[in-house]
């Protein structure tokens, strides 16, 4: 499987680049692995139609401990046009939570898809941290940073109680 991870604050004009860039790298690899996206991920939605539109197979990771929250608009989106989804007992509320089921789909993955900028790990964004983890488990990094790309001034993650705002990183 392909899976792809990243920046939580890509500009919108970024996303839609992003997505285009994700497409055309999944069209190029020889092999017809499916494309594998936690919901509600940051880039779950525009990953998700590069998939299908590449003609893959989208498997979608959704949480499954206690209350599973309302998806939001993005993870509805790409849980809509899933082909499987495959359920998880992690909270998603947890960053901690979050990047343990990440590095659990990096153990069932063949190629990771990093939206990454080359940036450290800051304590809040996770994609460096993922990036060295399938690396030091020997799984292939394609990192996708597009000349053109941006980041937010912060990120913007959404809680249930709203969006909370992070350092960029």
């Amino acid at each position: 499987m392909i899976l792809a991870v990243g920046h939580a604050d890509l500009t919108p004009d970024t996303l839609k680049t992003v997505e285009h860039e994700l497409r055309v790298r999944q069209e190029r690899l020889g092999d017809p692995a499916p494309g594998l996206v936690r919901a509600g991920a940051a880039l779950s939605a525009p990953f998700g139609r590069a998939v299908r539109a590449s003609g893959r197979r989208l498997v979608v990771l959704q949480p499954a401990q206690g209350a599973v929250p309302t998806p939001s608009a993005a993870a509805q989106e790409v849980l809509a046009s899933a082909e499987e989804v495959r359920l998880l007992p992690y909270d998603p509320d947890s960053r901690d939570a979050c990047m343990g089921a990440d590095e659990a789909l990096i153990g069932q993955c063949s190629r990771l898809l990093a939206v990454w900028d080359g940036s450290p790990s800051n304590g809040r964004d996770a994609t460096a941290h993922l990036v060295a983890y399938a690396r030091a488990r020997g799984v292939p990094v394609d990192v996708v940073w597009p000349v053109a790309a941006t980041r937010e001034p912060t990120c913007r993650a959404t809680t249930p109680n709203g969006p909370m705002a992070a350092p960029r990183g």
